[in-house]
């Protein structure tokens, strides 16, 4: 079956891509031959490593603030300005807050809601015009969400407003994936377990808090990148031309505790 999970030579937009799971991803596509556009907020760091990926891909950066909608509508102009069509999305930017149950501030819910749900309908909505043009019966265009298992099941920690975005995110996909599905573009998500990232540093680089959440993994272990970079392959792939509206845990099996 030759080219089953091929993307060779498709357009990926990459959000959050700079570092954690969106790098993951970013470099998976720029390996397999993808060309890969990066955007993170900091122009410096996004460049740096859109040049990092052009050593072993093709990889392009634009910076671009996704807290808030213009900003969002400032990075689907600069995309359309340069490229006509786009064969994958990824909505990856997003941000987190924990804090204890009676001190959690609902200046964290409006600033998780704008990054973790508008920017991902703004920046969609902003980019139909490219994914159209890029859709056929025989290949759709890609929108893969990224979610999160804490929008699945109640979470180890307090973050209520990360949480609840999450959960926001699967709903949008699956609403997304209704109303694009006769436009031939398929909108996916991604829940990840825990992987090596900024938001989950805190508990991974101690080995005490490390060794206890590999335990909870039934699999045993921290997600890896090629765990990441796979399941978003596949999605983007002929392998999952077939397959919208579908909430996907990369978690190592936590979501099977319940």
């Amino acid at each position: 079956m030759p080219g089953l999970f091929a993307v060779d030579g498709k357009t990926v937009l990459v959000t959050g891509g700079s570092r954690g799971i969106g790098l993951m991803i970013a470099q998976g596509f720029a390996e397999a031959g993808a060309h890969v556009i990066v955007s993170s907020r900091k122009a410096e760091v996004c460049q740096a490593v859109a040049e990092r990926l052009s050593a072993v891909g093709t990889c392009e950066a634009i910076p671009a603030d996704l807290s808030t909608v213009e900003g969002a509508g400032r990075l689907a102009e600069r995309v359309l300005a340069r490229h006509d069509r786009l064969d994958v999305l990824v909505n990856n930017a997003g941000a987190t807050w924990g804090a204890p149950l009676e001190a959690y501030p609902e200046s964290a819910f409006d600033k998780l809601w704008a990054v973790n749900v508008k920017a991902v309908f703004t920046l969609t909505t902003a980019l139909l015009p490219a994914l159209r043009a890029s859709a056929s019966a025989d290949d759709p265009a890609r929108v893969i969400n990224i979610g999160s298992i804490d929008g699945i099941r109640v979470p180890w920690m307090e973050v209520y407003a990360y949480s609840a975005t999450k959960a926001a995110v699967h709903m949008l996909t699956r609403s997304l994936a209704h109303q694009l599905a006769p436009e031939r573009i398929t909108v996916n998500a991604i829940a990840p377990g825990p992987f090596e990232s900024k938001m989950m540093a805190f508990a991974l680089d101690d080995p005490s808090a490390r060794a206890t959440i590999e335990h909870q993994v039934p699999l045993g272990r921290i997600g890896r990148p090629d765990d990441m970079a796979g399941a978003a392959i596949f999605l983007a792939s002929r392998a999952g031309s077939y397959l919208t509206g579908a909430v996907i845990p990369v978690d190592g099996g936590i979501t099977t505790h319940g």
